[in-house]
């Protein structure tokens, strides 16, 4: 059996699972996703939930990346230290069967922090694979932990998270601001890069979130404007720390489309060009590349 002859990619998260069949051209040729993420599964319950991807979209080997690797997933695979590349993934391979092989994490310690990921190394070594993106990248990857990557010598050299996706998220549901950050009917772009440009040059985050109350209560900002400008508020703090003072020539903001257009507009706010890419089409490249490497 070559895996490279055709597979089922599976890139499992937390909340959500997105499964593809790929034929030996590494073309998606079926795909399926639900809400199955690793916490939807009951104790003992993953060989019933890989079963359940099989009958939908044929009886091939599995290639599983993201958290389904993690200590609360299926089987754990341990991370891989920066810097990491393409083939030291293929050679961490965590093999449950012969049919199955998880994709590890990539892990960072240094300059007196740690930081960790998973699924998002698939897409970034995968664009480097396929040279969508050059070996020496500055990659910005939105999303619920936002990640800031440095690609070097075609390898993730060192990487930092930020909870930007889901401190908005805690935010809209559960605090005092929660009613005021429901979404907008029209977006507002003016209140977006006023949040954005207050992001990037203030470090008065917190008590900026309590003053999108204080405005709204005193009639000092529309009522259609609190989620727009929060967005690009965090979003904005997002960009500084990621950043961190520096104005590179170009960033490339990888996702799903409608998180890389909202960085990509960030950054055009803050004079940098931004190059986005579909992180989907990255995810399988990194799988394409990844089971060319196994035996």
């Amino acid at each position: 059996m070559r895996w490279a002859d055709g597979l089922i990619a599976v890139d499992w998260g937390t909340s959500n699972r997105r499964a593809y069949l790929l034929d030996a051209s590494g073309s998606c040729v079926d795909e399926h996703e639900d809400s199955q993420g690793i916490l939807s599964v009951p104790a003992g319950g993953f060989p019933a939930a890989i079963a359940e991807i099989r009958q939908r979209l044929g009886d091939q080997p599995l290639l599983l990346a993201g958290m389904i690797g993690s200590n609360r997933g299926w089987v754990e695979a341990p991370y891989v230290p920066c810097p990491a590349a393409i083939d030291d993934l293929a050679a961490a391979l965590v093999r449950p069967s012969d049919r199955e092989a998880i994709v590890p994490g990539v892990s960072y310690v240094g300059e007196g922090r740690a930081d960790v990921m998973r699924g998002e190394e698939v897409q970034l070594l995968g664009a480097v694979a396929d040279e969508t993106i050059p070996p020496d990248a500055l990659v910005c990857h939105p999303g619920t932990h936002n990640k800031w990557a440095r690609v070097a010598r075609g390898r993730i050299a060192e990487f930092r998270t930020v909870m930007t996706g889901e401190l908005f998220n805690l935010l809209k549901e559960h605090s005092i601001l929660a009613d005021l950050l429901q979404p907008d009917v029209e977006p507002d772009d003016g209140a977006f890069r006023t949040g954005v440009d207050h992001g990037l040059t203030h470090d008065d985050i917190p008590a900026e979130l309590f003053a999108v109350r204080a405005r709204t209560l005193l009639g000092q900002a529309p009522h259609s404007s609190p989620a727009s400008f929060t967005s690009g508020l965090l979003i904005g703090a997002d960009l500084r720390i990621g950043l961190a003072g520096t104005v590179p020539a170009e960033v490339v903001v990888m996702g799903r489309p409608e998180l890389t257009e909202l960085y990509a507009a960030a950054l055009a706010q803050a004079g940098i060009q931004a190059r986005e890419l579909d992180g989907e089409r990255c995810f399988l490249a990194g799988i394409k590349a990844i089971a060319e490497r196994i035996e």
